[in-house]
């Protein structure tokens, strides 16, 4: 591959989500704040939205990796769950045995037992469900349920749902309206803007080691802009396959038809403005001459 290329310690542009390779931009960090402090507030729900490759995962893990050890968590990825598995698995992310033939009643005193004893030790216990947009809508009315075991004081569970603009259609449904009410804090995670991905770039270039100056011109960067449109996971795609297409040139630098011909490879890129431009102006021109054609034509 491009590591020893262009000298990086890892690679800039990987979609897995590293923690590692979080970046301060301002919708990220806000996001964060939110979490933390609603989290030492005690409150109950809280929700994250964001678009399809936004960064929900990566915020996720680095939520994990900010809370200290007074805190207990509980994290679930694929939470496409009935509300049995879906407290099977919150007891299992919370080391609680029990038999695969558990009863709900059963399983729901052993889940009280627990929350009751992490309290008591001084912990709080915090649910993070991932994707949570696909939760069928029994499980989302369970996970409401499991937050009703509480002391006369305080809630002994939170729950932070992450999830895509579909998750507040759900929640806007007549028999989710108790849950709704129950969200005190959420936050929509935005795209990044024109200035907020040339940091996230130089960023991510950073932790990976570079340090040879501009490794995308501005002119690439723009084009980059245009088709990835601020979203993190398409400018990782299309930044990743242009490396790729600069280490086979033999290039330093990726240049705009570097950049454009990882676009053109790509499913994921959206068609510059100038494209879009350029075919109206073809299709003004076209109507125009058919006009005058006709025009001419009845005059004749």
């Amino acid at each position: 591959m491009y590591l020893e290329y262009f000298n990086f310690k890892e690679l800039p542009f990987a979609l897995t989500p590293n923690v590692g390779f979080f970046c301060q931009l301002r919708g990220h960090q806000e996001a964060l704040n939110v979490l933390l402090f609603s989290l030492r507030s005690g409150e109950g729900f809280i929700k994250i939205i964001g678009e399809v490759g936004s960064g929900k995962t990566l915020l996720c893990r680095k939520l994990l990796d900010s809370l200290d050890d007074s805190y207990v968590t509980a994290y679930i990825p694929n939470p496409d769950l009935n509300p049995l598995e879906l407290r099977k698995a919150l007891a299992r992310e919370l080391g609680i045995e029990f038999t695969a033939v558990q009863d709900q009643h059963e399983l729901l005193t052993l889940l009280n037992t627990k929350l009751l004893e992490l309290h008591l030790a001084g912990k709080r216990t915090v649910v993070i469900i991932d994707e949570a947009q696909a939760l069928p809508l029994e499980s989302l009315e369970a996970v409401r349920l499991l937050t009703n075991l509480e002391t006369q004081k305080n809630k002994l569970l939170q729950v932070v749902l992450f999830g895509q603009p579909e998750l507040d259609q759900h929640l806007n449904k007549l028999n989710l309206r108790q849950l709704k009410q129950r969200i005190t804090f959420s936050y929509y995670l935005p795209l990044l803007n024109r200035e907020d991905m040339d940091t996230y770039l130089f960023h991510r270039l950073a932790i990976a080691g570079y340090t040879s100056g501009a490794l995308f011109a501005k002119r690439t960067r723009k084009i980059l802009y245009q088709a990835s449109r601020g979203v993190p996971r398409i400018v990782n795609i299309l930044c990743h396959k242009a490396l790729l297409l600069a280490y086979g040139s033999g290039e330093s630098k990726v240049t705009p038809k570097m950049m454009q011909l990882a676009i053109r490879d790509s499913d994921v890129g959206f068609i510059p403005r100038e494209k879009y431009l350029l075919l109206s102006v073809i299709m003004s021109l076209l109507i125009i001459s058919i006009i005058l054609f006709f025009f001419f034509k009845g005059i004749i």
